[in-house]
């Protein structure tokens, strides 16, 4: 059986298993009320669910997870002893092994204990999901039977259907810790090599960016150069350039929807706002890249201005139009979250509307919009595609924006992008430039929380 029709037959039979649950409850209840139930006939069916499909679930995930390493083990211990060889050359050969047994090219010759080794393969795969099929069906089948049966009035179901669902969240939490761990501790691990090969003064203070490196000893002109500064340099300026354009903007918008607006405009023009957030970036780098650099530099031919068909202020113009509604929905939400009793004391002392917006709304709103700022700037630091297609790629230490700079995302991209190797300064620079890139949307990030938290309750 397909390990895609396994999983709908648990599901299945977890549904099966919820319509029997809560069909036992209420045979329970009887002709009583629900209220002789400790716990509401959906709980109850929601219990049989998940003592079904759950484990079995558990299962099938856990034992995916281990058989592709126990079978290849068994298959290496069958191996005759002429064929054992170093870590690295029986790698390739387990590969080799599992490519001839599911019918894709292999890197050597095919020989008998090839052969022999790719069928012994596939009978061990075989065994091992006919043993899944039936383990897992046994288990759900089990477990449907076992809940079934351990219904009664005074059965909690509730308590152990929220004790599951606080579990699964307890574990979604750990997972996605851990991820967030794992990302950064090969951030760091690849930054390390890096900067064994590159020194860490070189890499943060330099003011020049080459990032070459010889293939041999006597090569010439591939010295490599690893300063950064030019690249945080020009991702600072589109950076602020594009919150020149979204901050105002977002800000005032929000102002008008939330104060001015009446509620018919609202509906219609806050969705319209909004629907910019869900175009995809690579439309915005088109746009920039066919549309607003050529205007840019046609408009500075007319007035003997020089400005390159990758500036800086393209790129950041766009992106800061993406960005406003970005802004524009947190600054409203904030907006929309002050008391309104707030309003009414300030027109109340006879203030206008414009002066409790000034000297009420905004100082009570100030920490959300400014927490929303600085997560706009964090999302405008780490903007991938629109200074890929509008930016250049030449590292340039410049404060004009007519001119082309490159990111610390182009940079990114450049250095990994084709067939590269992994031991070479080139390419752990952009583990480098990633570190640095996290660190600083992290730090933003904890600033924005920090300010919320500690300002919101001021005007509660």
């Amino acid at each position: 059986m397909d390990t895609s029709v396994l999983i709908i037959t648990i599901l299945f039979l977890s549904g099966f298993g919820f319509w029997l649950g809560r069909g036992r409850a209420r045979l329970l209840a009887g002709t009583s009320h629900l209220s002789v139930l400790h716990s509401l006939p959906s709980y109850h069916g929601a219990y049989v669910a998940l003592s079904c499909g759950l484990p079995a679930l558990v299962l099938v995930a856990g034992w995916l997870a281990l058989e592709p390493a126990i079978v290849e083990y068994l298959v290496v211990a069958a191996l005759p002893e002429t064929v054992m060889l170093d870590p690295l050359q029986m790698g390739l050969l387990v590969s080799d092994i599992r490519n001839l047994a599911s019918g894709n090219i292999v890197s050597r010759e095919i020989d008998p204990a090839l052969l022999i080794a790719a069928d012994h393969y596939l009978s061990l795969q075989s065994t091992s999901r006919a043993a899944l099929v039936v383990l897992t069906l046994s288990l759900s089948i089990y477990g449907l039977y076992r809940a079934r049966t351990a219904l009664t009035q005074g059965f909690r179901a509730r308590n152990q259907v929220e004790k599951v669902v606080r579990i699964v969240m307890a574990v979604a939490s750990t997972i996605a810790i851990l991820t967030t761990i794992g990302i950064i501790l090969s951030l760091i691990f690849e930054t390390v090599r890096f900067f064994e090969k590159v020194s860490i003064s070189e890499f943060l203070f330099g003011l020049s960016w080459s990032p070459q490196t010889a293939l041999r000893a006597e090569q010439i002109g591939s010295s490599g150069a690893f300063g950064a500064v030019p690249i945080f340099a020009g991702t600072f300026m589109i950076t602020a350039i594009a919150m020149f354009v979204a901050a105002p903007i977002g800000l005032l918008s929000a102002i008008y929807m939330s104060e001015y607006a009446s509620p018919r405009f609202r509906a219609i023009a806050k969705p319209m706002l909004e629907i910019l957030a869900g175009i995809p970036t690579v439309v915005y780098g088109f746009f920039a890249a066919l549309t607003v650099a050529p205007f840019f530099r046609t408009a500075g031919d007319e007035v003997g201005l020089l400005v390159s068909s990758e500036s800086a202020l393209a790129a950041g113009l766009v992106m800061g139009v993406m960005i406003i509604p970005f802004v524009s929905s947190l600054s409203d939400d904030v907006m929309n979250a002050v008391p309104q009793s707030l309003r009414d004391g300030a027109y109340a002392l006879g203030a206008t509307q414009s002066e409790t917006i000034k000297q009420v709304i905004l100082p009570a709103a100030l920490p959300g919009v400014v927490g929303a700022v600085l997560l706009a700037t964090s999302r405008a630091i780490g903007e991938t595609m629109i200074v890929v297609m509008a930016a250049g790629l030449a590292a340039n230490l410049t404060l004009n924006p007519l001119e082309a700079v490159t990111t610390v995302t182009v940079q990114i991209v450049t250095l990994l992008v084709g067939d590269q190797e992994f031991d070479s300064a080139k390419t752990l620079a952009a583990f480098a430039l990633g570190l640095v890139l996290f660190t600083i949307t992290l730090c933003l990030n904890t600033i924005a929380l920090i300010i919320v938290r500690k300002y919101s309750e001021k005007y509660d």
